[in-house]
C-alpha cells in the first residue's frame, strides 16, 4: 500500500510532463501545471516547513483561497511528512465573529505547529492566537522559499508508512470547528480504488470542478483522486462559479470534461442563473457523471437541470447521486453508473407521520424520493433504530456504516470518536431507508422537526418555499420551536428577499404558508422575511438550522414577542 509521497514521486518520475491541474480565474488566462511543476512548487514550501521546524506527523492548517500557492502548500506538507489541514478563508457568508471563534477553537483542539495563509489575511490569524497556544509559525505565502526539485531521499513524506494519520477533514457546522476527520494514507487509498470502481472511470475521464478544497467532496472527489490517480483535473475558483456560474458548463465543453459533483443547490442555480447567451458553442454531450452530493438530493432539481441544458447536449442518464460524508472520506454510495438513478414514489403522510416509504394510495400525497444508490464494494450499510437495532426494509431509521475507509479519529477529540460508534459501525446522525438494496436519506437527526407527532424534514419545506417567486434559491431556512401551550414543536420558516416594500412582503409571506401548507402535513406557525445575507451559513454553505434558530428567537426576544 503506497503514501500519497510514494505515488507523488512515482508521477513526478513517470509522467513529469502531464498537465495535472488546469487553473481557471475569472480574467486571466488558464494556467496548466504539470506534475514536474505541481511537485517542484510544493517542494519549495517542504523546504519552508523544514526551515520553520514543522515535524513529521505535525499538523499544519492552510487558509488560502483558490490558486497555485494552495496546491503547492497542501502537497508541500504531503512531501514534508506533516498533516495538511485545510481551513475555509473569511467571506462575505461567514460572519467574522463565528469565523474568529471557529480558528481559535480549531487550534485548541487540533494544535498545529503551523498555519500558513495569504499577506492580506495574516493579521486576521494572528488575532485569533492566544498566549501558550502552540502554533510556531505563521507562515505567508508570498515568503515561500522557490519551486526546486525535491530530493525525494530527504523528504519526511517517504518516511510515512500507510497507517499514518495523512490528512484532516474538518468538518463545518454551527458550533465550530473542533471535530478535525483524521484519515490515514491507507484509508484514502481503500476509498479511492473502491470508488474509482464505482464510477467505471475511464482512461479519457477529465475532472472538472469548481468546489472549494475545504469540504470532503471538493478535497476528495475532485482533488486528490485526479491527481493522485493521474487524471486531468479542470479547477475554478468557487467565487469565480458564484458569480458566473456559466463558467463550469464552458469549462466542461472546452476540456472535454466527463466528471463533476454539485450539491443539489447548485442544479437549481445552474438552471435558474445561466442564460443563453453564455452558452454559444457550449457542448456537454462529453459529461458522463455529474453526481449530486453532500445535501439531500431532489428529484425536482434533476429535471429543472436537464430541462433547462438538454439543447446544449446533456444526456438524462449523467445525472447520478453519491452519499459521502468525510468520516468514510468520501462516498458511502453511488447511484446512476450503472443505469439511470431509481426514483422511489411513496406515500407522503406514511412517510412523515408513519416513518415508513410506503407505496402510493390513490389520492394521497406523494413524494419521488431519488435514491442515493446502492453502497460501493468495500462498504456496509444499515438503517437502524435507536438501540442499533436493524429496522425492517423501506422503515426510517439511522444510517449506519462499516467500511475499510474509515476515519482514524476525531483528532484529539478521544470521546467524540467512542461517541460515534456502536459495536464498531460508525452511527452518520442521518436518517434514512433501504429499498432493493439502494440507499435513501430523507435528512439530519439532528434537524427534525416534530409536529404533533409528524416527522417533518426542515429541507422538505424549503424546497416549496424556494418556488415562491421572490425568495431567493438556497436562502430559505425552516426549524422548529417548542410550543409551551401545545406541548409541541411550531414550524417557522425565515426566508431573504430583496424586497423592502411592506404589502410585497406580506403578501410572499402569506404565499409560502399556502405553498407549505398545501405542499407538506404541517401549517406553518410564523414565516419571518428578512434582508439579503441575513440566513447564518456553514462554511460550507450549508444552512446553519440551529444557528438561524437562535438568532431568530434573539430578534424576536427583542422586540417583545415571546415563541
Amino acid at each position: 500500500m503506497p503514501t500519497f509521497s510514494d505515488l507523488l514521486k512515482n508521477h513526478n518520475e513517470q509522467k513529469p510532463d502531464k498537465v495535472s491541474v488546469d487553473l481557471l480565474h475569472s480574467g486571466r488566462p488558464d494556467f496548466p501545471l504539470t506534475y514536474r511543476q505541481l511537485i517542484r512548487g510544493s517542494a519549495g514550501y517542504a523546504g519552508t516547513y523544514a526551515r520553520q521546524g514543522i515535524q513529521l506527523g505535525e499538523v499544519i492548517v492552510l487558509i488560502l483561497q483558490h490558486g497555485v500557492d494552495l496546491l503547492y502548500a497542501y502537497f508541500g506538507a504531503v512531501l514534508h511528512g506533516s498533516i495538511p489541514a485545510t481551513m475555509p478563508f473569511l467571506t462575505e457568508k461567514l460572519l467574522p465573529e463565528r469565523y474568529r471563534a471557529d480558528l481559535a477553537s480549531l487550534v485548541s483542539v487540533t494544535q498545529p505547529a503551523a498555519i500558513v495563509t495569504y499577506p492580506d489575511f495574516e493579521s486576521e490569524v494572528r488575532a485569533a492566537l492566544k498566549p501558550g497556544d502552540p502554533v510556531r509559525s505563521v507562515i505567508i505565502s508570498g515568503q515561500v522559499e522557490l519551486p526546486c526539485e525535491p530530493d525525494f531521499l530527504t523528504l519526511g513524506g517517504l518516511k510515512r508508512k500507510p497507517a499514518d494519520i495523512a490528512l484532516l477533514q474538518h468538518s463545518s457546522g454551527t458550533t465550530g470547528l473542533q471535530k478535525g476527520v483524521a484519515l490515514s494514507h491507507q484509508a484514502v487509498f481503500n476509498q479511492l480504488e473502491s470508488y474509482r470502481l464505482a464510477l467505471h472511470m475511464q482512461a479519457d475521464d477529465v475532472f472538472v470542478s469548481w468546489l472549494p478544497l475545504y469540504h470532503d467532496m471538493g478535497l476528495i472527489a475532485c482533488y486528490l483522486m485526479p491527481i493522485l490517480l493521474g487524471y486531468p483535473l479542470v479547477l475554478m475558483s468557487p467565487f469565480d462559479w458564484v458569480r458566473a456560474p456559466y463558467r463550469l458548463l464552458q469549462a466542461v465543453s472546452h476540456y472535454k470534461g466527463t466528471l463533476s459533483w454539485l450539491p443539489n443547490f447548485a442544479y437549481n442555480f445552474c438552471a435558474q442563473k445561466i442564460r443563453d447567451r453564455d452558452l454559444e458553442g457550449v457542448d456537454l454531450s462529453s459529461w458522463r457523471a455529474i453526481s449530486n452530493c453532500s445535501e439531500p438530493m431532489r428529484w425536482e432539481s434533476h429535471q429543472a437541470f436537464y430541462e433547462r441544458f438538454r439543447t446544449f447536449g446533456l444526456r438524462y442518464e449523467t445525472l447520478t447521486t453519491c452519499y459521502a460524508m468525510a468520516e468514510n472520506v468520501f462516498a458511502i454510495t453511488q447511484g446512476g453508473i450503472e443505469g439511470q438513478v431509481v426514483v422511489d414514489e411513496v406515500d407522503r403522510d406514511s412517510l412523515q407521520v408513519d416513518r415508513i416509504a410506503r407505496p402510493p394510495v390513490n389520492g394521497k400525497v406523494t413524494l419521488k424520493m431519488l435514491s442515493a444508490g446502492r453502497p460501493i464494494r468495500n462498504v456496509a450499510v444499515r438503517a437502524v433504530d435507536g438501540h442499533g437495532k436493524d429496522v425492517p426494509e423501506r422503515h426510517i431509521g439511522e444510517i449506519a456504516l462499516k467500511s475499510d475507509c474509515m476515519l482514524t479519529e476525531y483528532y484529539h477529540r478521544s470521546d467524540a470518536t467512542k461517541k460515534a460508534f456502536l459495536d464498531g459501525w460508525y452511527l452518520t446522525g442521518d436518517y434514512g431507508y433501504i429499498a432493493d438494496g439502494e440507499v435513501y436519506v430523507t435528512g439530519r437527526k439532528k434537524d427534525l422537526i416534530i409536529v404533533g407527532g409528524k416527522n417533518i424534514y426542515p429541507q422538505d419545506l424549503e424546497q416549496l418555499a424556494m418556488d415562491v417567486p421572490g425568495v431567493h434559491p438556497g436562502r430559505v431556512v425552516a426549524f422548529g420551536v417548542f410550543n409551551e401551550t401545545t406541548g409541541t414543536e411550531d414550524v417557522v420558516m425565515a426566508a431573504e428577499m430583496d424586497e423592502d416594500e411592506a404589502d410585497e412582503l406580506q403578501r410572499v409571506a402569506d404565499q409560502i404558508r399556502q405553498v407549505v401548507t398545501r405542499g407538506s402535513a404541517v401549517a406553518l406557525r410564523y414565516v419571518h422575511i428578512v434582508g439579503k445575507h441575513w440566513l447564518v451559513k456553514t462554511s460550507s454553505g450549508k444552512t446553519a438550522r440551529s444557528a438561524n434558530r437562535e438568532k431568530f428567537l434573539a430578534e424576536m426576544q427583542k422586540t417583545g414577542q415571546v415563541f
